[in-house]
């Protein structure tokens, strides 16, 4: 049996915020820092070490895969970063708070650009300054592959690309891998993994700072998956993020 643990980062000022982030490039709150100690402290009492850690190109990703590595004391291990493991961009929508964009647009529209499986929001024009397109980080990527705007549908799209290519050829290596992401990067694995459908994936919500283990097989199939943690306040985690934009 292989293991693989997902942890989406720790929470943002945005998350704070109930802003919609996508690919901006936020940083953590204490909070957000706390919860990235707390959860290498728990991988470390669960006995679980690492040899490579996979991060998106955010540094709420970054910072907090940083913090669980030193927890564990493995900064050492390689990291490889790629945008492909970035958030979802939300193109017109990052930044907006999200109780504010349901009283002006509607619940019943808001909850389709940010659930559903093939709707995404309207995108940024190319000379938004939320744009990617001259971020530098971006640079060696061309204008047509850089979003303006995306579905869960869309990340899916290049995050399954990057488990066949880059993660997967690492656990057959032997590897003891954790990626630290984002809410619907891992909501892309597990619907790629557990083969879900798009009307379920579109009820899963991810909670910040929370380990998320995957039993495999030998033929690395999903066995089961599970949070680490205490399972009564990652339950009320995971209600929070879907009230996000609730006016109930």
């Amino acid at each position: 049996m292989h293991k693989i643990v997902f942890i989406r980062h720790g929470e943002s000022l945005w998350n704070l915020e109930n802003r919609f982030t996508g690919w901006t490039d936020v940083d953590l709150t204490e909070k957000g820092m706390e919860e990235a100690h707390a959860a290498g402290a728990l991988l470390r009492c669960e006995g679980l070490s690492f040899d490579v850690a996979f991060t998106s190109l955010l540094k709420r990703s970054l910072k907090t895969a940083w913090i669980i590595l030193e927890e564990l004391d493995e900064l050492w291990i390689p990291m490889e970063h790629s945008w492909k493991l970035n958030e979802r961009h939300y193109g017109s929508l990052q930044g907006l708070n999200k109780a504010e964009t349901v009283a002006k647009y509607g619940e019943d529209q808001v909850l389709l650009w940010r659930r559903s499986y093939s709707g995404a929001p309207l995108p940024l024009e190319p000379d938004d300054k939320r744009s990617p397109i001259n971020d530098p980080r971006y640079a060696f990527l061309s204008k047509e592959e850089l979003p303006l705007t995306e579905s869960l549908e869309d990340t899916v799209k290049r995050v399954v690309p990057y488990w066949k290519e880059n993660i997967l050829p690492a656990l057959h290596a032997g590897k003891k891998i954790i990626v630290v992401a984002h809410g619907n990067t891992i909501r892309a694995f597990m619907k790629h993994l557990d083969q879900i459908s798009e009307e379920e994936i579109s009820q899963i919500n991810i909670p910040t700072g929370v380990p998320l283990v995957y039993e495999l097989s030998d033929e690395f199939q999903p066995l089961r998956h599970y949070y680490l943690g205490d399972q009564e306040k990652i339950l009320a985690s995971i209600n929070a993020v879907a009230a996000q934009t609730s006016l109930k």
